[in-house]
């Protein structure tokens, strides 16, 4: 698993700014559409691929998740096979990809995002949230409650979260 960052490592110099064992770094507006707060602090934000690049901050690091490679972007891209509806195709490759946002979340600004936005993005938010701290069983309405009510689309992506410390 991934190095879990003690939210005690941060330090707030200015409202729009933290540290991070001294480097500075602007972390998503909390207000900004589709991102999402995680109880350590850490934000990220889920999009839709199909929709217009929000206006305002650039990601640093894309995790998309798609069953097919997604065109270039502007900074540092991952892809994560996984089909519509559907669940990874290599769920260890998964858990690895999500631990590693994670841990780049506490000190860059991380995007993930599908087509859609919602039901793969939010499993993956969920998972997220999971490697934050909140419970497996409450993840998934963290996510519905905190970023898109409709998020997590499907039964099998709700086991998948539920069970994805196992």
């Amino acid at each position: 698993m991934g190095t879990r960052i003690p939210v005690s490592s941060f330090q707030s110099d200015q409202a729009s700014a933290l540290f991070y064992d001294g480097v500075m770094f602007e972390p998503w507006d909390p207000q900004a559409p589709g991102v999402l707060t995680l109880p350590s602090g850490r934000s990220i934000r889920g999009r839709s691929l199909r929709a217009q690049l929000p206006d305002g901050q650039l990601p640093q690091l894309g995790l998309y998740l798609m069953g097919k490679e997604p065109a270039p972007m502007p900074w540092t891209t991952r892809w994560l096979r996984w089909r519509d509806f559907g669940l990874p195709a290599d769920k260890r490759a998964a858990r690895r990809s999500l631990e590693d946002v994670w841990a780049e979340a506490a000190t860059i600004r991380v995007e993930i995002g599908c087509p859609g936005g919602r039901g793969r993005t939010g499993t993956a938010l969920a998972c997220l949230a999971v490697l934050d701290g909140v419970q497996p069983e409450d993840a998934v309405a963290y996510v519905r409650r905190h970023y898109d009510h409709r998020a997590v689309e499907t039964p099998w992506q709700r086991w998948y979260v539920a069970r994805f410390m196992q």
